[in-house]
């Protein structure tokens, strides 16, 4: 995400400004989401025993319930904190500029590059013709349907909305898939695509959030020019950080430097990504695809691999448990009045239609070239879940009613996404699990 994507406070200006609340001092807002997230994934683990992304999401959403539940009866001291707490929380700029570079290089450090060259025309077909037609349809359903709910809805807004919610989720669906047991080539394929349709998207959100800022409309060059420098920069950055990274971490065998060095190269790569205004997500993916394949198996001892594999891992584990504790507890600050919680229900079921056109209908129509298992489509429809970067590029639109109204509806897609895709979706897999027994691991030619 490039410095265009401006950095917006995680409340509606509709319902608190900064100047109305004391602000609560940085490190204890870290030590508080820090302390809440280890108490509620104990809860999950010891008690409900929930995926970890799923359980503490759901208990925080009840928590925030509860706050809203005792301030009706006059009990607000609570809410009020976290109201305070959440307004020192720049939440998209926390998520764009700081968890999601991390978050992506532990995602892709373990796609197994080989597998992904067997699969690279459908993760391409997926992640480049779906996600587009996913938000022009989504664009064009809500344009039609919110004035019979009463939302009088500007086009650019809808469309804003089908390209930031279209991009699946590669920190949500990674996460759940772990432990969904679908069948190996679908969940390689949903992972790759979910790490790369991210950068599809957010050039498609770009593109319509400039047009709403400049109130015109891009010519085709524009357009071509922001792919290229967004997409076509990011890739290139990420293999030149990821080969750079892999030379230094051939050159030497201490597992302390080994980890710092790749530490060092994610955040200061973003950044570095960021201020030359190219794709740092897409950069951040290659340079993890570069470095969890060359570089784990040229460039690190078996000691190394092993740290190495563990601290992106606690990495990967404890923001994702933070980020999602967090998308719980935002609830408190979005209004849901009658007409946009309607809105809402209906963003959903769009969400769901588009996916299911975009994604099902191709593999299904041509599932000879596809050459996925039996039952395919549904895995691929369910398990396209929506998380975190979706609810920071709705908090990155400018004020205005309609981004309050977007925000609302952004919410409430990524909670089911989370809450009924993320519960059900080892359901679906494990019935069509045994279409995909017969594969052992053999991929389609490319």
């Amino acid at each position: 995400m490039s410095g265009a994507i401006a950095a917006v406070h995680c409340y509606p200006a509709s319902i608190r400004s900064n100047d109305q609340m004391e602000q609560v001092p940085v490190f204890n807002v870290a030590v508080i989401c820090l302390v809440l997230t280890a108490f509620l994934a104990y809860i999950n683990k010891r008690f409900i025993g929930l995926p970890t992304v799923i359980g503490v999401m759901a208990i925080s959403l009840l928590l925030s319930f509860l706050m809203m539940t005792l301030d009706r009866f006059g009990i607000g001291d609570l809410r009020a904190y976290a109201e305070s707490m959440l307004a020192s929380i720049d939440f998209s700029n926390l998520l764009l500029q700081g968890m999601l570079s991390l978050l992506l290089f532990a995602g892709a450090l373990h796609i197994d590059v080989a597998e992904l060259k067997s699969y690279w025309w459908q993760v391409g077909v997926l992640a480049c013709f779906g996600t587009v037609v996913s938000g022009l349809l989504i664009g064009a359903a809500l344009w039609l349907l919110l004035p019979l709910l009463g939302l009088d809805m500007p086009w650019l807004y809808c469309l804003v909305f089908g390209a930031l919610i279209s991009p699946t989720d590669p920190i949500a669906v990674i996460g759940i898939l772990k432990s969904a047991g679908a069948p190996r080539s679908i969940e390689a394929i949903i992972s790759s695509e979910s790490l790369f349709n991210d950068g599809v998207g957010v050039v498609m959100f770009l593109v319509v959030l400039g047009m709403i800022n400049a109130s015109g409309a891009p010519t085709a060059a524009d357009v071509v020019l922001l792919l290229a420098r967004e997409a076509g920069g990011g890739i290139a950055f990420g293999a030149l950080l990821g080969y750079a990274t892999y030379g230094m971490l051939k050159s030497i065998d201490s597992y302390q430097e080994e980890v710092l060095i790749t530490l060092a190269a994610v955040m200061g790569g973003y950044a570095l990504a960021t201020r030359l205004e190219i794709s740092g997500p897409l950069a951040m993916v290659v340079a993890g695809l570069v470095i969890g394949n060359q570089g784990r198996a040229f460039a690190m001892s078996d000691v190394t691999r092993q740290h190495v594999d563990l601290f992106w891992g606690l990495i990967d584990a404890t923001l994702n448990s933070v980020l999602f504790v967090l998308v719980g507890l935002v609830v408190i600050v979005i209004a849901f009045p009658t007409h946009v919680l309607l809105a809402s229900l209906a963003g959903i079921a769009i969400t769901l239609l588009a996916r299911l056109i975009s994604v099902a209908l191709p593999v299904v129509a041509f599932k000879r070239l596809f050459k996925l298992p039996r039952g395919s489509w549904q895995i691929l429809t369910w398990g396209g879940l929506r998380g975190g970067i979706s609810v920071a590029l709705a908090l990155a639109l400018p004020i205005s009613t309609e981004r309050n109204v977007l925000l609302a509806m952004t919410y409430a897609v990524v909670v089911f996404s989370i809450l009924v895709q993320g519960m059900t979706i080892r359901s679906v897999t494990r019935r069509y699990a045994d279409c995909g027994a017969g594969e052992s691991g053999a991929h389609p030619g490319s």
